[in-house]
């Protein structure tokens, strides 16, 4: 029998990328998937993809940063379902580039969908989770292990998301519910792909990893539940010595940086050989 045969999961960002492979793993694991985004369009061709593959999908349109649709979500979810086992916070938002390059607003909405819209999502997913002894992962990032320039306050989301995960897997312990952190460094998808121009350097210096690399991250933390899983590992390492010892993160900048130009160059030129 599948692992999660009849389970109810809400994936945020599901219309692509890491959110929409996460849905497709727990898809041919039996779950049934909420998919969560903006657009309707995308989440409908999602949808039918995950069909295809004898998924049952309900695709939901909104927006994570109105924390009343988020409440409305879940109300919708176990009127539709009768239960809900899973919630995986995956949607994101970055506005790359200098702190005081962007609007305060700009600044204020990533701390919104980044972090006050897996806070609030949780806190209207655990009653139901307690009931089913369900689970809760969150996608933070290696830039919530080190802080990282460029990228401060999506840094500091991502801090603060790894911090209520490790806070509330030791208050939820006692109910069932599994809390777990997934931190990955890069990863192939149109959220780095799309915008390499603007990625930091000392980002692309890190393995890029695949999506489906992460779903899988995704699912074995759904199911045993560990406290954060950090990708790749060696570079997890790297960003939890660098946060350790700031003298080494700033010596060892600049042989990252330029190891990541390179990096960009190379993406960039494999991209337009692969589009002419």
């Amino acid at each position: 029998m599948p692992k999660f045969d009849g389970q109810v999961v809400i994936i945020t960002g599901g219309s692509d990328g890491i959110g929409f492979a996460v849905a497709e793993r727990f898809v041919t694991q039996g779950a049934r998937v909420v998919i969560v985004a903006r657009t309707m369009s995308r989440l409908e061709a999602a949808a039918e993809a995950l069909r295809e593959l004898g998924g049952e999908v309900l695709p939901i349109s909104m927006d994570v940063s109105d924390l009343n649709a988020c409440q409305s979500l879940v109300k919708r979810t176990v009127e539709h379902y009768g239960a809900l086992h899973g919630l995986v916070n995956n949607a994101a938002l970055h506005h790359r580039g200098a702190f005081t390059t962007h609007a305060a607003s700009d600044l204020v909405q990533m701390v919104q969908v980044n972090l006050s819209a897996p806070i609030y999502l949780t806190r209207s997913c655990v009653p139901h989770l307690v009931d089913t002894s369900g689970f809760v992962v969150n996608i933070a990032s290696l830039a919530g292990c080190v802080p990282t320039p460029g990228s401060s306050v999506y840094s500091a989301t991502k801090f603060g998301l790894r911090a209520l995960s490790r806070a509330l897997a030791e208050e939820l312990r006692s109910t069932g519910v599994r809390v777990s952190v997934v931190s990955p460094g890069p990863v192939d998808t149109a959220f780095i792909m799309d915008n390499l121009d603007s990625v930091t350097d000392l980002t692309l210096s890190q393995p890029v990893l695949s999506a489906d690399t992460i779903a899988e991250a995704v699912l074995r933390s759904a199911e045993d539940g560990a406290l954060e899983r950090k990708l790749p590992a060696r570079s997890g390492v790297l960003a939890t010595a660098a946060y350790l010892v700031p003298s080494l993160a700033r010596k060892i900048r600049p042989l990252l940086e330029r190891k990541g130009r390179k990096k960009r160059l190379a993406l960039l030129a494999s991209r337009q050989s692969s589009h002419p």
